[in-house]
């Protein structure tokens, strides 16, 4: 978590401005089971995720190694919704990845969790604020950025 919170409050972010526009991300979307498959397939699993939720994973990425296409939702709950379900999740450790279920159990971030958790028109006021905050940072103009093909490769020359 201090990493997590080193990078943001390097950009000028504050822990719940963080913990808002983190949840707001993945309240949506999705990862690939390469990127949490040693939480559930390791030797020991993650004592921090809710024991069902393996079962599911486990069903879910069964190949990861062969097949590193195979995903998850990251709000189990209300996939593909855009609400404040995922920071319930982490209060039942929900989280599939680490990072996530990481902001239910630090103390520096627990309290937004909670916050949003109790308080979905708070979450979406903040993200609000926040995602607006972020949408102006450090922007290109002109010849100094482009607009990707792909939001995870800088396109081709």
């Amino acid at each position: 978590m201090d990493r997590m919170i080193g990078m943001f409050a390097a950009k000028g972010f504050s822990i719940q401005e963080m913990v808002s526009l983190v949840g707001g991300g993945h309240t949506i979307g999705f990862v690939h089971c390469t990127e949490f498959g040693h939480r559930i397939f390791g030797k020991t699993v993650d004592p921090s995720i809710n024991p069902k939720l393996v079962e599911g994973l486990k069903k879910i990425c069964a190949n990861y190694l062969q097949n590193q296409a195979l995903s998850a939702f990251l709000d189990v709950m209300s996939p593909g919704v855009f609400d404040n379900t995922i920071f319930k999740n982490l209060q039942k450790g929900l989280g599939v990845m680490s990072s996530d279920q990481l902001m239910f159990l630090d103390p520096r971030t627990k309290p937004f969790v909670d916050k949003y958790a109790a308080d979905g028109k708070a979450f979406f006021n903040d993200f609000a604020k926040a995602m607006e905050k972020m949408s102006v940072y450090g922007v290109k103009t002109g010849r100094q950025g482009e607009v990707r093909k792909r939001c995870d490769a800088v396109n081709a020359a």
